[in-house]
């Protein structure tokens, strides 16, 4: 087994870009992110409105706390979206796939939200992964 093995059974239903389960091998070290906002480290919001440029910012801040703590996309086993409405989810799976391995899509949960810290923010992503025992 690879650090994190991840599975569709046959018995739940079929998926649509993310995996049902994923088993951690013993020792890895896990990693967690905050919650990561369309916000860059400028304080700079992306633009309002705009489903894509807002997912993809968040995408590379999530990208860049799993840096920090020694983690990459291929050690992602668990992802939470929060949207505040789910009209374009299309789009943003359209990004989350630019990202992740779509080999072996990690665990997902999309939750809608009556809205997040700011009204101009549509999408708010954490992340877990696992990083390889060493």
């Amino acid at each position: 087994m690879t650090h994190i093995e991840f599975s569709t059974p046959s018995t739940l239903p079929a998926t649509n870009g993310y995996s049902h389960v994923a088993a951690i091998a013993p020792g890895s070290r896990l990693v967690w992110t905050s919650g990561q906002v369309p916000i860059t480290t400028e304080g700079t919001p992306a633009a309002a409105g705009d489903w894509e440029a807002q997912t993809r910012l968040v995408m590379r801040n999530v990208e860049a706390a799993l840096k920090a703590g020694g983690a990459t996309w291929n050690d992602v086993f668990k992802l939470t979206i929060f949207v505040v409405d789910t009209s374009a989810l299309s789009v943003v799976r359209a990004v989350r796939d630019e990202f992740i391995n779509l080999e072996r899509p990690p665990t997902s949960s999309l939750v809608q939200v009556a809205g997040l810290f700011r009204p101009d923010i549509l999408i708010e992503i954490e992340a877990v992964a696992a990083v390889p025992a060493t």
